[in-house]
């Protein structure tokens, strides 16, 4: 006879953070909260671990519209640039080739 198993929960990250929230900032005991919210303690690690890892990201200075908006257009100029140069090698082969051909009097 199989054993019946709880269906598996899954946590948003604004309920994962509002748990780790009131651990950092309420100061209440992990062993509280695991409690309360029927956890494992090694889920609340896991999730304090990946909050960590990401903490870096969270303190970058955002980059503004502007700033955003301006790297864009340098790229798009980029592309650009690249693009006609590959046009203008492509030109210079085909008219080599017609040339070419021309001089073998192939059709």
């Amino acid at each position: 006879m199989p054993v019946s198993r709880k269906p598996r929960r899954n946590f948003t990250t604004d309920q994962k953070v509002a748990i780790l929230r009131r651990h950092f900032v309420d100061k209440v005991a992990i062993s509280d909260l695991c409690t309360e919210y029927e956890l494992q303690p090694s889920v609340f690690y896991y999730w304090q671990k990946q909050a960590f890892e990401n903490l870096a990201g969270a303190l970058q200075p955002a980059l503004t519209t502007s700033s955003r908006e301006k790297d864009l257009e340098r790229e798009v100029e980029a592309l650009k640039a690249k693009v006609a140069k590959k046009d203008g090698v492509i030109a210079s082969i085909s008219e080599e080739y017609v040339t070419l051909k021309k001089a073998l009097g192939e059709p």
